[in-house]
């Protein structure tokens, strides 16, 4: 099956998906109605208007360097994942959506990189957890996280991966532990990006990694705009060997002309050469 990732809901209903997922809250900070039919998209911990006007969101490392959009290795300003009362609008958030359409898909969960955080609240609460190893205790306040978005979701809960299936690496980096949210996630969705897809062996390797680290089934999503058709056909076939679904990112149109281009292959028949 093939489906779409978009900003734009009349895309929703092009015949040429089999699914459709719409963000309905992106890492601006956007905010738009969910959407019926869909399954609509939550950042989480990323919301650059969020922490441009409430600082104290922002989680910090040891040296109290906040993780901002400014900062090397960031493309968005991330949110402190213990900060309750975020946490609380998150959840009504996910909560709204769910009341539209029943699957919701939760982006951008878990903390920013293994050196956060350190802010005063997250020290406090490590000190306090019982826990004794930082990423145990990080681990837990992501389960805890998404065992309350799951009880606001009564259809499937998507989850976002980082592209990292190395053993162990999702849970040092971000605190997301895909053996442990097993119980509460449907669907994984690894987005695997590239401008051009030029070669594709590695998104292969990166497929591979994930069929043997994961239970829960996965869907590869590929990045679509402004790539060659024939390059993103390639990566398409390549990527739905291992996967459940394929799904396209941020550019229905060509996501479309892939998919019509496919179909016209396949029925083109077969061809008879003179004896």
């Amino acid at each position: 099956m093939y489906g779409v990732v978009t900003r734009n809901p009349p895309e929703l209903e092009w015949p040429e998906f089999d699914r459709a997922f719409y963000e309905a809250k992106d890492v601006s900070g956007r905010a738009s109605e969910p959407v019926s039919g869909a399954v609509n998209m939550v950042s989480c911990f990323a919301d650059n208007a969020a922490t441009r006007a409430n600082p104290d969101l922002l989680p910090v490392n040891d040296e109290g360097d906040p993780a901002t959009r400014e900062r090397t290795y960031f493309d968005w300003s991330y949110v402190c994942p213990t900060h309750d009362a975020y946490r609380e609008g998150l959840l009504e958030t996910i909560e709204d959506c769910a009341a539209v359409s029943p699957d919701v898909r939760l982006d951008d969960v878990g903390f920013p990189r293994p050196e956060y955080c350190f802010c005063e609240r997250c020290q406090r609460r490590f000190a306090e957890s019982g826990f004794e190893d930082r990423f145990a205790w990080r681990a837990h306040v992501i389960e805890e996280f998404v065992a309350e978005a799951r009880k606001r979701v009564p259809g499937r809960l998507h989850l976002t991966l980082y592209p990292d299936p190395y053993p162990g690496h999702l849970s040092e980096r971000s605190g997301v532990d895909p053996a442990a949210l097993d119980e509460y996630v449907d669907e994984f969705v690894v987005p695997i990006y590239d401008m051009a897809y030029s070669t594709t062996y590695w998104l292969e390797v990166i497929a591979t990694g994930f069929v043997d680290e994961l239970v829960t089934p996965f869907s590869i999503e590929l990045y679509a705009v402004d790539v060659d058709l024939d390059r993103l056909i390639k990566a398409m076939e390549v990527a739905d060997v291992y996967c459940k679904d394929v799904l396209f990112g941020y550019d229905a149109g060509t996501a479309r002309a892939a998919l019509r281009r496919m179909d016209a292959d396949a029925r083109e028949g077969e061809r008879f050469a003179p004896e």
